[in-house]
């Protein structure tokens, strides 16, 4: 269970017992995004907040009374601020997204990033991302559904010509 507290002086809120999909959606999305954050009545943003996550057993009813929470939080669980934002990351969404639509072409990866940006940008994510699962062992890389060697990565993906090529492909 992920728990949770927003602070920004004077103010403060928790949540108690998220789940992941919960957390995401209530929490992290809105916060990476630099919109408001609502909880408890009371807004908190990005820059002007600054958000703790908790990672722990789920904690009873009884277990919150009295101001008793956040400390049974902070002593029973894991801060994983720092894990769970750093998973939002273009980069690391854009891993998920490919694992998930595996196999798929270059061209088709960068396609993926969704991004309203320069496509420089668009590619040098893409490239990162299959760059990292080639090297993680989570995804292959082949030409006309032959596998390439691990040697031949890197002449073949810094070619620019590569991801326009729908016949080299990425797959798990």
């Amino acid at each position: 269970m992920f728990h949770v507290e927003l602070r920004k002086f004077p103010h403060q809120a928790r949540a108690f017992n998220l789940t992941e999909d919960e957390l995401r959606a209530r929490i992290l999305l809105p916060w990476v995004r630099g919109a408001p954050v609502e909880l408890q009545d009371q807004s908190f943003t990005p820059e002007k907040a600054r958000l703790t996550i908790y990672e722990g057993p789920a904690l009873a009813a009884e277990d919150r009374g009295l101001g008793r929470g956040w400390s049974t939080v902070t002593r029973d669980g894991n801060d994983v601020t720092a894990r769970v934002l750093r998973e939002l990351s273009p980069l690391a969404e854009l891993k998920r997204k490919l694992l998930d639509a595996a196999p798929l072409s270059l061209s088709e990866a960068v396609a993926l990033t969704a991004s309203s940006g320069r496509a420089s940008d668009c590619l040098a994510v893409a490239e990162q991302a299959v760059w990292e699962l080639l090297h993680e062992g989570r995804v292959r890389i082949e030409r006309d559904g032959t596998p390439l060697a691990s040697a031949d990565w890197e002449p073949l993906l810094l070619r620019w010509e590569s991801w326009a090529d729908r016949g080299v492909t990425i797959s798990r």
